[in-house]
């Protein structure tokens, strides 16, 4: 006979799970904690600010730096590489695992979600389990960003996207769909404008 999953072991699988899970809502309260403290950092601690992102992130390569204010969900499924940049405001929703490469930047204000709901109304509402207790069913789908991309200020990324190495993301997008590598995407919803050139060089350009 199967041993059943753990709350936890759905939520890695990204199978519906109950966020109310005891030892999810115990890491959740956690992050906050943690949250608190990085948050109240200042520009001259950034050793300390290093310390605490390899202790709430799952992965955390050299050189990486996230302006206060940030929010995570659980940090664990968060995996980020080499040279990454963070402006101010941003928010991981890490249900499932977000993916980061390297030399990676972001702008302010922007949120990447894994997390999703069911769309039938009805499966939204607390289900009643065998033993008695309701859920709220939650479920998610992982994001990765390659390396060399580069992400606007206020994007939202949705669940389930991939985007590819070397391309920009312009300001204000929303991202429901994969974007190929070396493009410049833009829009609500975002979509390919055109490839990235050397016409795009900054010496081309008279800089």
């Amino acid at each position: 006979m199967h041993r059943e999953l753990t709350e936890y072991e759905k939520m890695k699988e990204n199978l519906p799970f109950d966020p109310a899970d005891e030892a999810l809502a115990a890491r959740r309260t956690k992050m906050r904690e943690m949250e608190l403290l990085y948050n109240r950092t200042t520009r001259d601690e950034s050793d300390r600010r290093a310390e605490l992102l390899k202790e709430m992130l799952g992965t955390c390569g050299e050189d990486v730096m996230l302006l206060p204010n940030i929010h995570f969900d659980y940090g664990y499924n968060i995996k980020i590489g080499s040279h990454f940049f963070a402006n101010v405001n941003s928010t991981f929703i890490d249900v499932a695992e977000i993916r980061i490469g390297n030399h990676v930047l972001i702008g302010p204000n922007v949120t990447l979600c894994t997390a999703t709901h069911p769309i039938l109304s009805k499966e939204r509402l607390p289900q009643q389990l065998e033993d008695g207790r309701e859920v709220m069913l939650e479920y998610s789908h992982p994001i990765e960003i390659e390396d060399e991309v580069w992400i606007g200020a206020g994007v939202i990324i949705n669940p389930g996207v991939h985007i590819g190495r070397g391309t920009v993301i312009g300001s204000g997008s929303v991202v429901t769909k994969d974007i190929p590598a070396n493009v410049v995407a833009a829009g609500v919803p975002c979509r390919v404008i055109r490839e990235i050139t050397e016409q795009d060089s900054l010496a081309i350009k008279g800089y």
